[in-house]
């Protein structure tokens, strides 16, 4: 069964606690292949995973995959599925040591993703804060004071506040859906079954904790 048919099926679940002991002892803040290899997914509701994927990824000392940059050709040109599914594909393959990917897409990447990853993490803050810090960044992007999220597509004033595939309305109606799929998702797949799904929630408290882990386990493993 897909994941895409596993997010209908199941009720949204209780959501349990990531600090709980895994089976079979502590779970680590990485998982990885064993190998001291890491590909991981970063997903959840649209403007709150890049900046994570990006840091991430220079932790690891591994590529960063931002799918909307393959996905958005300049102009706001959109790839066919099958070529999207090619290049992504490509960059993976090209990098089995390691990567970060963000961004869900599981409707048009269907497995190509979760058949590589050894990690899931799912961001799911609150709604009140990660909102405004999206409307900030969309500003700045309007103003030209940072880049668009894929080369050559500038946003407008029109797209961003009239438009319903604007990114400020696509993130607040949005926010529950993407919630109950990926809850779903951690149901059967989180860590605290022994599985590759990491929840972190909150107002930024767990997910500061959580990179000082990683860092710690990655100096660990220097020694």
């Amino acid at each position: 069964m897909s994941k895409a048919e596993l997010i209908h099926r199941y009720p949204t679940p209780a959501l349990a606690s990531d600090t709980a002991p895994n089976v079979g002892g502590e779970v680590p803040p990485l998982r990885g292949d064993g190998k001291g290899n890491y590909r991981v997914h970063i997903v959840g509701n649209s403007g709150i995973f890049t900046t994570l994927a990006r840091e991430l990824a220079a932790l690891l000392r591994v590529p960063h995959v931002n799918v909307d940059t393959i996905l958005w050709q300049p102009g706001w040109v959109k790839l066919p599925p099958d070529e999207i599914r090619g290049r992504v594909r490509a960059v993976l393959d090209t990098n089995p040591r390691g990567w970060v990917i963000d961004g869900n897409y599981y409707s048009v990447l269907g497995s190509i993703v979760s058949e590589r990853e050894t990690d899931v993490i799912w961001l799911d803050p609150p709604l009140l804060l990660y909102f405004p810090r999206l409307c900030w960044r969309t500003f700045l992007r309007l103003v030209r004071l940072e880049p668009p999220c894929s080369p050559g597509c500038q946003e407008s004033a029109r797209e961003v506040f009239f438009s319903r595939d604007s990114i400020v309305w696509w993130c607040l109606s949005r926010h529950w859906l993407v919630r109950k799929r990926q809850a779903a998702l951690y149901a059967i797949d989180g860590i605290h079954i022994g599985g590759k799904v990491r929840r972190i929630g909150g107002w930024g408290g767990e997910l500061a904790a959580w990179k000082r882990d990683v860092k710690a386990l990655l100096e660990s493993a220097m020694e």
